[in-house]
């Protein structure tokens, strides 16, 4: 599988991490860990199909919210993929509809826009000579469908705190130090990023775990530093999260 990332322009960056194009020459099978980003796939070649969910085929296109588990998609041969990678809360500039709705969910995206105009769009990706040509397109789609030009800066300063704090965040506190009421800011925050702040700070916490995890590192020191002091809790946190035990998961050549 070849990944190549692209970085959006200016007026974007605020709102979107990075495009990702992903491209399979063979047949291949990927699993997907949970991350904190919403991500809209338009696949403009091949077939990509989920083994665990009815539909033989995703649809071409497909908005994907954040999910607590891990997912398996299958790829054809000469399946190719563009992917928008949205900053955490960002992806709430460009759709009125709470986003805490599409936790766990991958849906069709013309289930959020118009069939024709996206259908438009689909045509030509599949027809366009490059992959930065693609690109352009879908940053010209968003800039016209964006509906605000800055993020929310309340969102924006929660996000920081909980990734600074690599997910060992007390939401009350967090609230208190934003002069917000708890209520409120769970409110504001599964609106705009997807999920509830707790959910959002364990996909936090799990993802640090797994990016600054070292080799000679034990279970127990492992469980730990996830904020565990029940084991059995943590594998089987940690094989929702992957799917895998963690001396299963750690031992394969890569993981993303």
């Amino acid at each position: 599988m070849n990944l190549k990332r692209y970085t959006p322009t200016g007026c974007l960056k605020p709102f979107v991490k990075e495009f990702l194009i992903v491209e399979s020459s063979v047949e291949t099978q990927n699993r997907l860990l949970p991350d904190t980003a919403i991500v809209l796939a338009f696949r403009f070649s091949g077939a990509v199909s989920d083994p665990t969910e009815n539909r033989s085929q995703l649809p071409v296109s497909v908005i994907t919210g954040l999910r607590k588990s891990s997912r398996l998609l299958n790829y054809s041969k000469n399946t190719a993929t563009l992917l928008v990678l949205f900053r955490e809360g960002g992806a709430a500039a460009f759709f009125r509809e709470p986003l805490h709705e599409l936790f766990g969910f991958s849906l069709p995206f013309d289930d959020l826009i118009p069939r024709r105009s996206l259908a438009e769009l689909e045509e030509r990706l599949a027809e366009a000579p490059t992959n930065p040509h693609r690109i352009a397109m879908i940053e010209q789609f968003l800039i016209a469908k964006r509906l605000r030009t800055s993020p929310e800066p309340l969102i924006n300063q929660a996000v920081a705190s909980i990734k600074t704090a690599h997910g060992k965040t007390g939401i009350k506190t967090l609230a208190e130090s934003l002069s917000i009421s708890q209520d409120a800011f769970e409110k504001r925050f599964r609106r705009a990023v997807g999920t509830t702040p707790k959910q959002f700070a364990t996909l936090v916490r799990f993802r640090h775990l797994i990016t600054t995890h070292s080799s000679d590192q034990s279970l127990t020191d492992l469980a730990y530093e996830a904020g565990y002091f029940d084991q059995a809790h943590f594998i089987k946190d940690f094989r929702t999260f992957t799917d895998q035990t963690p001396h299963d998961f750690f031992k394969l050549p890569r993981y993303w």
